[in-house]
């Protein structure tokens, strides 16, 4: 089981970014959510039972279009999430 936090900014918020990403997760076995953070940036949270699955993920969302929309992005390793299904946008700040 692998978990990890990744902080996207650039031109990440108005452009559609958390819907891109929400669909990208659709084709691959991970949970987790995405959100608008207040400073600009978006900050997902992701999880798998197998760590190669998760970063054939994350490496997905940085070969995408969404790839010009993003001038840095931050991952950490991180705790995993107990009773997280499916992959949403969440809504709170």
């Amino acid at each position: 089981m692998a978990a990890k936090s990744v902080f996207y900014s650039g031109r990440v918020q108005g452009v559609g970014f958390r819907f891109a990403v929400k669909r990208i997760a659709s084709g691959y076995d991970v949970c987790g959510w995405v959100k608008n953070l207040p400073d600009g940036r978006v900050e997902l949270h992701a999880q798998a039972s197998e760590a190669d699955e998760l970063d054939a993920f994350l490496t997905a969302i940085l070969e995408s279009d969404l790839r010009s929309h993003i001038r840095e992005h931050d991952t950490s390793d991180v705790a995993m999430q107990k009773d997280l299904g499916g992959f949403f946008i969440r809504r709170d700040s």
